[in-house]
């Protein structure tokens, strides 16, 4: 599930479970209010995707893209080692600039794909 709120010139892409061809309905959406004028700044929020496949990826870098070209700034947040991996070979990271000092909420429960918090 992908979900997207605005606050002030802030888009928030917030994606839970699996970021791949399943959610690809979304993506054009997604991509066109990224390139709005009234943006100054793209956060994509991974805190809960514990899987990205090659559409995701592909997803990510149109998303980047299209809120460079419009004058934003493309966030990313929250990516486990796995889904930071894969989004690293297919060059998705090269497009963002990482928040690495964000520390997503503790998860209700723990998933499969979610590590224990230290």
């Amino acid at each position: 599930m992908i979900e997207a709120t605005v606050a002030g010139s802030t888009l928030t892409v917030s994606a839970e479970g699996d970021l791949d061809l399943a959610e690809r309905a979304r993506f054009p959406e997604l991509t066109a209010r990224a390139a709005g004028p009234e943006v100054a700044r793209v956060v994509v929020d991974l805190c809960s995707v514990g899987f990205v496949d090659s559409a995701g990826a592909a997803f990510l870098i149109a998303l980047a893209e299209t809120a460079k070209r419009s004058g934003a700034r493309a966030v990313l947040r929250g990516a486990d080692e796995r889904v930071g991996f894969v989004l690293e070979l297919c060059g998705a990271l090269d497009a963002y600039e990482v928040d690495a000092d964000h520390r997503c909420a503790p998860a209700a429960g723990p998933g499969p794909w979610r590590r224990p918090s230290a």
